[in-house]
């Protein structure tokens, strides 16, 4: 619209200013106003049109009498409004050729000692437009930091919330989970008449709960963001699984194993796998299947290790009712574990109503799956 309106302006007063023969006068016309279509597009390839077409003009075609300038007023004001948009959006050595090219030709063409006087615009002009790109720039500059500074401050209030919850569980859970200990411990000398095999039982839930308690100290350090570790002992790995397997004969499990190989040439991403299929098939028997047999193979004398827990049904239960391909969160845990750990699970129904778990782990996890283990 500025762009026909200025056309418009241009084309009549062209025969006031310059001795241009009719035909003609449209295209030298639009030579002063058309420039100014690409301002926001494209500024540079504008400027060069209209500086190159303000250089051939003045030769060209001869002055009115009585007008002294080299160029219309709708040239000039397109030229300088093109200058400033170079200065605006075009890289710096573009913006140095563009001024100093629009004051030598002004220099060389308006009369007289104008010339000087429009080169100190032209300059004035220039750097106005280098101190606004600047400015916006140091504005858009300082908006990605305060997002960033958002971000950092969005993460931390997240992390501190973390270690808040992680600190409230660890003392509601270690409160009651030490009052366990304690009971099973002290209840063979509070209690009158405690047979020795309910005092080998109270000894089997003490010594279980003591484990659990570890395990979950160890688990919420990794929610701790100030730098309290909430346990420093290790991960389980292949190593544990026996102390495991006992743990669970003796809290009352039917439980039976046979172990071939040494656990020690387990990886610990590995042994980690290993130790918490185990632990989740265990528990889902006594879950599902509270009293039924549990028998247990682990062969570490081959790559993959093998692992089967292979439970019977429950007495007076009746079938499982874990369906091999859509298990609980349980089966699927232990299925992503495998396979974190490069290996794989099966778990199914068996005939006889019971539930097989079978996995084959590698001896040694890739990094990528050591990372997700």
């Amino acid at each position: 619209m500025i762009t026909a309106v200025l056309y418009a302006v241009a084309w009549p007063t062209l025969a006031l200013t310059h001795q241009v023969p009719a035909p003609i006068m449209p295209i030298v016309a639009a030579l002063a106003a058309f420039p100014f279509v690409v301002v926001r597009t494209n500024p540079a390839l504008g400027w060069a049109v209209s500086a190159g077409s303000g250089l051939i003009i003045p030769v060209a075609f001869s002055l009115q009498p009585g007008w002294d300038y080299p160029w219309q007023v709708v040239h000039i004001i397109v030229l300088l409004t093109l200058l400033f948009a170079v200065s605006l959006r075009c890289a710096v050595p573009i913006v140095a050729v563009a001024w100093v090219s629009t004051v030598l030709l002004f220099v060389a063409d308006m009369p007289g000692s104008d010339g000087i006087g429009w080169a100190v615009g032209l300059t004035a002009i220039t750097i106005f437009g280098l101190l606004i790109r600047w400015l916006i720039l140091s504005r858009r500059q300082l908006a990605k930091q305060e997002e960033v500074s958002d971000l950092e401050r969005t993460r931390r209030t997240v992390l501190e919330e973390k270690a808040k919850i992680a600190r409230d569980l660890h003392d509601v859970v270690a409160h009651h989970m030490s009052l366990v200990v304690v009971q099973a411990q002290t209840a063979p000398f509070r209690l009158d008449d405690v047979s020795p095999s309910a005092a080998a039982e109270f000894d089997a839930i003490g010594a279980t709960a003591r484990e659990a308690l570890n395990e979950i100290r160890g688990m919420l350090g990794v929610l701790r963001s100030d730098g309290e570790q909430a346990a420093d002992a290790p991960q389980p790995g292949a190593a544990d699984v026996e102390s495991l397997l006992e743990g669970s004969l003796r809290a009352g499990v039917r439980l039976s194993w046979k172990s071939t190989g040494d656990s020690a040439v387990m990886s610990d991403a590995a042994g980690l796998a290993l130790y918490r299929i185990v632990q989740e098939s265990l528990s889902n028997v006594a879950r599902h299947a509270p009293g039924a047999e549990v028998r247990v193979r682990l062969a570490y004398d081959q790559d993959p290790v093998s692992m089967e827990v292979v439970n019977g049904p429950a007495p007076g239960i009746g079938p499982a009712v874990i369906e091999s391909g859509t298990g609980g969160h349980g089966v699927r845990g232990m299925r992503d574990r495998a396979m974190a750990a490069s290996g794989w699970l099966d778990a199914r129904i068996l005939p006889d109503g019971g539930f097989e778990v079978v996995a084959r782990l590698p001896l040694r996890v890739t990094p990528a799956a050591d990372r997700s283990a």
